[in-house]
């Protein structure tokens, strides 16, 4: 059957921060079932074992479906008990006051307190909650915690060192075929000498040598390139002290074919030399090609 699912099983106080909790564990390669009806619990884990497909996954259980709360429990109790499935309990908690501050400021309702006090709610969730937060293996209070906080708390708690390992991606792009959405930083090198206009380079990229040699040799370039990396010196370092995952760099020229790939190469190549783990991508470069064939 291979390797035991791993499950973790999230769950604690409403507003002490599962969603951030999800979140965390779907960057950690995590599937995040949110809430899911006790009564599909049977027939998923056997899609799960038929498949084999999911190794990991994450499990929000919580009060707002309180009618079945003991039902889903007994669903995860069984699994606890099988060789298929490893369950671990993450239990997020906070004080009352705090609760109830992050709940005036949503202005949403207690799940247990619609249409009444929200300090009985939370009190009485507390006591509904307290035989499972009793099997926790992880207790984290989030009442001083800011999501970027428990979002590093989970991560090494549950994660391993590659699931959180910050990357920079870099690619090349044209701007006639529009601006990169996912992109953190974008920088315009439509202002070098174009390799475009010269009837021998027209037809290469940026990752052919007489390409990336033309466009390194101007001097406007090496002024440009050295600010760049100058720029990037203090931005990386800085993106990654604040959790961030990854770092998309977009360098973008007219077609994305000679100077935005051959500065992106470059780039690259040095980022990857600080020891960050880099990842090239060209949007545009075979798009030539494709219109080539079409035009055909």
């Amino acid at each position: 059957m291979g390797d035991a699912l791993d499950l973790i099983v999230i769950t604690g106080m409403s507003g002490a921060g599962k969603t951030v909790a999800m979140q965390s564990f779907e960057d950690m390669g995590y599937f995040c079932i949110d809430n899911m009806p006790p009564s599909l619990m049977p027939k998923f884990w056997e899609l799960v074992k038929e498949s084999g497909k999911l190794t990991k996954i994450a499990l929000v259980i919580d009060l707002r479906s309180h009618v079945f709360f003991d039902e889903l429990l007994d669903v995860v109790n069984n699994l606890d008990n099988t060789s298929f499935v490893t369950t671990r309990i993450l239990y997020l908690e906070s004080s009352d006051k705090k609760l109830v501050s992050r709940y005036k400021e949503t202005r949403r309702s207690h799940p247990l307190a619609p249409d009444g006090r929200l300090i009985e709610g939370i009190r009485e969730e507390r006591r509904l909650l307290q035989d499972i937060r009793t099997r926790a293996q992880k207790i984290i209070d989030t009442t001083e915690l800011k999501p970027k906080e428990l979002r590093e708390q989970i991560m090494q708690t549950f994660g391993d060192q590659s699931d959180h390992q910050f990357t920079v991606q870099v690619y090349s792009f044209g701007f006639k075929y529009g601006l990169p959405i996912d992109a953190d930083i974008v920088m315009d090198v439509r202002f070098l000498p174009n390799p475009f206009y010269i009837e021998t380079l027209r037809p290469l990229n940026g990752m052919d040598q007489p390409v990336y040699d033309y466009v390194m040799k101007q001097p406007e370039t090496e002024q440009f390139y050295r600010k760049l990396m100058d720029l990037l010196y203090v931005c990386l370092p800085g993106y990654k002290k604040e959790g961030k995952q990854s770092l998309v760099i977009a360098i973008g020229c007219t077609g994305g074919q000679h100077r935005s790939i051959a500065i992106a190469e470059r780039a690259g190549r040095d980022i990857a030399a600080l020891g960050y783990p880099v990842k090239m991508y060209h949007r545009d470069h075979e798009r030539r090609k494709r219109e080539a064939k079409i035009n055909d």
